[in-house]
């Protein structure tokens, strides 16, 4: 895949008073490649022994050689392991509360460095602001009376940031545990926060700082502000000592164990998108949002038409709803980095089972996985499968809504007929396999998320899946978090040329981040499709406005 930059203007709002409190996002300019440690940075070895100079002890001593001072600002992943080395008295390490009686100190800022470490700025889920200045971070995190807004922390966390941010006020800083942190940043909205990056999940919104966000494919920790330096200080012979001892993570942000898949609503090259391609060229419809794409590890797109050397020149002023694309159209796809095409759509069998079939014959020969539909029923129900820097993902789809002749039976192509039981049992497959399960559904077209689409979303979530979303829509639909999942009831289209309504204009494209085998955050990406072909992304003002509407409709 392609690793363009991320563009960051259109993602920079200066909204109201948070706005305000928080001062303008200015952007930086982001390297090509993201340059994390990933291995410990080497520790002197012990000093030569003397009279004077400490000596390991036998294992089967009880006795205690070294002081050790844990900094309060220790995250919970890195304090553990000194916690459990203390605990086995053959160690012969000691925990001690005054740091001017200890042999050794593990501290933020230290003579010897191990751990480079990530946090991340944050915000409930429905928080329509997408980032704001170290500044204006820096006025909130000292604010001292009645602040407008507050930033969440829990204790270690407020501790590593002083370094960075100065001494936390108590009225802008509310302090809490991590288990509860995220609840009680929800119930004070608008509130902010800050956390390690290994405390991330999709309820929280991860925010720019000038620009930068961890969540980033092009994140560069040497110029991004939260990140501390974790390590030892004090006498040489007790860092050495414990250090042999001491199993830290390099760090908490690895690039190499981080996948960006991309999802996306309706595809359908064809009427007026199409003869808008035949005009200005087949690459015209991707090239203000393609990047989007381009820039993830697995990009999805629902196609709903087939591709066929049979497609008659696009028209468009169709007006029957029987619909194909052309194969010189292709290119768009090939352009944009598609990966994972899903098959699902109701309009997959209007050229018939042939168009079908040739269609998917060139996915495949492209390199793209498909999923959702087949050359049979059986077919059809297949999963696919992708591992990316150990995080598994598996893919079903099924299409509820018809047509008929739009389903896949024993003996004929087509899209996967929804049946729940076989639903549960692939999903129930792909976590026996260890897959993360993801679940589409091309559900009955509509402008709010009916009652039987909210049950049976919900109920694949019951059977085991992580995110399941709606490529039916063809205008934004609302989300929510229903057990651990994330759902999206209608993304709206992608490429097609609905230009009746703002609503039907209006487009979302759900940026997935997974790592260490853990979704972990979804972002939302908005655009407005422009002269019946070409979507583009919103402005801030237009995103604002779009985000709040979708919250509340979201019941947020």
């Amino acid at each position: 895949m392609r690793s363009p930059r991320y563009p960051q203007a259109y993602l920079v709002i200066a909204l109201g008073l948070c706005a305000t409190i928080l001062g303008a996002c200015t952007p930086s300019v982001e390297p090509e490649d993201p340059v994390v440690p990933t291995t410990a940075i080497p520790i002197p070895t012990a000093v030569e022994p003397t009279e004077t100079a400490f000596q390991p002890l036998a294992p089967t001593s009880t006795a205690v050689h070294v002081r050790v001072w844990l900094s309060p600002a220790l995250p919970a992943a890195l304090r553990e392991p000194l916690e459990a080395l203390a605990s086995d008295r053959k160690l012969g390490v000691e925990l001690v509360d005054d740091a001017a009686s200890a042999q050794l100190r593990v501290e933020p800022n230290p003579e010897i460095p191990i751990s480079t470490w990530v946090y991340a700025f944050v915000a409930p889920f429905p928080t329509v602001q997408d980032g704001g200045s170290l500044d204006g971070l820096r006025g909130v995190w000292a604010t001292v009376g009645s602040p407008a807004v507050q930033v969440f922390a829990s204790a270690s966390t407020a501790a590593a940031m002083e370094g960075i941010l100065g001494q936390a006020s108590d009225d802008g800083v509310p302090i809490f545990s991590e288990e509860v942190l995220l609840d009680k940043a929800w119930d004070g909205r608008p509130s902010f926060a800050i956390v390690p990056f290994e405390d991330l999940e999709p309820r929280w919104k991860v925010l720019e700082i000038d620009g930068d966000s961890p969540i980033r494919k092009t994140f560069d920790p040497m110029v991004y502000p939260l990140v501390v330096i974790f390590g030892l200080s004090g006498e040489p012979s007790a860092i050495a000592s414990v250090s042999e001892a001491l199993n830290w993570p390099a760090t908490n942000r690895d690039p190499n164990r981080l996948t960006v898949l991309v999802m996306t609503g309706t595809t359908a090259l064809t009427r007026t998108t199409a003869w808008k391609m035949d005009l200005y060229g087949a690459t015209y419809p991707g090239e203000l949002i393609g990047y989007w794409l381009a820039e993830a590890d697995l990009a999805h797109v629902s196609n709903e038409v087939a591709f066929t050397e049979t497609c008659p020149p696009p028209d468009p002023f169709q007006d029957d709803l029987l619909f194909c694309s052309s194969v010189r159209h292709l290119d768009l796809l090939k352009v944009i980095g598609v990966d994972l095409i899903e098959l699902t759509g109701n309009h997959v069998m209007d050229w018939g089972a042939e168009a079908f079939l040739e269609s998917l014959e060139l996915f495949h020969k492209n390199g793209w996985v498909t999923f959702g539909g087949g050359k049979d029923l059986d077919a059809s129900w297949m999963p696919a499968l992708f591992e990316h820097n150990g995080n598994r993902l598996g893919f079903l789809g099924c299409n509820a809504a018809g047509p008929e002749r739009a389903w896949a039976t024993y003996s004929s192509p087509g899209a996967a007929p929804c049946d729940f039981d076989r639903l549960s049992s692939g999903i129930a497959y792909l976590l026996e396999e260890g897959y993360l399960p993801v679940i589409t559904f091309q559900w009955a077209e509509g402008a709010i998320v009916l009652p039987a689409q909210r049950v049976a979303f919900r109920d694949v979530v019951d059977a085991g899946a992580v995110i399941v979303s709606g490529s039916q829509a063809h205008q934004p639909l609302g989300m929510e978090f229903y057990g651990n999942a994330f759902i999206h009831y209608g993304l709206g289209n992608l490429f097609f040329d609905q230009m009746q309504s703002l609503r039907l204009r209006e487009e979302l494209i759900d940026r997935h981040v997974f790592y260490d085998g853990k979704h972990i955050s979804t972002e939302l990406l908005t655009a407005i499709l422009e002269d019946y072909a070409q979507p583009r992304p919103m402005t801030p003002t237009m995103r604002a406005r779009f985000l709040g509407d979708i919250f509340t409709v979201s019941g947020w």
